[in-house]
């Protein structure tokens, strides 16, 4: 694949949007890495090379984006990966404006920048839009309202878009991701390193960035009739969201 073929990855400064950057750049994407923090992006890019460019675009701003839109001439795979958690209290305790920041990331922004892209995305053959949720999307649990309704309304609008282009060439997946250790997801969540890092102890492998990143580069590599219409993926340890186990797994070879 040569790289006038292009891709842009919302939240690619870090986690999974910088890994699903550098994944699509190695399969020959030129890569458009957006968010909203030009040093976390200008890291990203100078690690992928000239395949990368950075694009500061705040996927909340509608401004922003319409500007960020301006600047590109072609695209053919959009990853609307910019979301986050903050918070774990009870429905009944909430901070009402933490749960309106995720819903103004998690789902307006996604819906922003797909409006955007669309024009652009059916004029590519191998047009494809990658949404990332979470297993959120489709379970709830104690102390998630505000995360588990905000990725719920990304899975529903995932579903939509691909019901309302049907009869098109655009392939619609949602990713939705288990336990992900990030530097940055949790922190963000918890507010301090040591109870982030609480959330992984004890864990025997949960997945990392790149682990979702692959996932992300082998639905969009797929012939372009092949939609993978939802993509679950936890770590071994997850067998489900309520059911995690904290310990040492027998592996029987050497983990890869």
């Amino acid at each position: 694949m040569s790289t006038d073929q292009t891709a842009l990855v919302t939240g690619g400064g870090t986690g999974i949007g910088a890994a699903t950057a550098r994944r699509l750049a190695a399969d020959g994407y030129a890569v458009v890495v957006a968010g909203r923090r030009r040093d976390r992006l200008e890291a990203v890019v100078a690690e992928i090379g000239a395949a990368a460019r950075a694009l500061v675009l705040d996927v909340t701003d509608p401004a922003s984006v319409r500007d960020g839109f301006a600047g590109l001439d072609r695209l053919d795979v959009l990853v609307n990966n910019a979301g986050g958690a903050l918070g774990l209290a009870s429905v009944e305790d909430a901070d009402l404006s933490q749960w309106e920041r995720m819903y103004a990331v998690n789902v307006l922004g996604t819906a922003r920048v797909t409006q955007a892209a669309l024009p652009l995305l059916r004029r590519s053959p191998r047009a494809t839009i990658v949404d990332v949720s979470s297993i959120a999307g489709q379970h709830a649990y104690e102390g998630g309202g505000g995360y588990v309704a905000a990725k719920h309304g990304t899975s529903a609008l995932t579903e939509t878009l691909r019901l309302e282009l049907n009869g098109e060439h655009i392939r619609v997946i949602d990713i939705r991701p288990g336990l992900v250790h990030t530097e940055e997801f949790s922190l963000t969540r918890l507010g301090d390193r040591q109870s982030a890092e609480r959330v992984y102890a004890d864990v025997d492998h949960p997945l990392v960035a790149d682990d979702v990143a692959r996932c992300i580069a082998f639905a969009v590599a797929l012939p372009q009739h092949v939609n993978i219409d939802t993509l679950v993926v936890k770590p071994v340890a997850q067998a489900a969201p309520h059911k995690l186990h904290r310990g040492t797994i027998d592996w029987q070879h050497e983990h890869a």
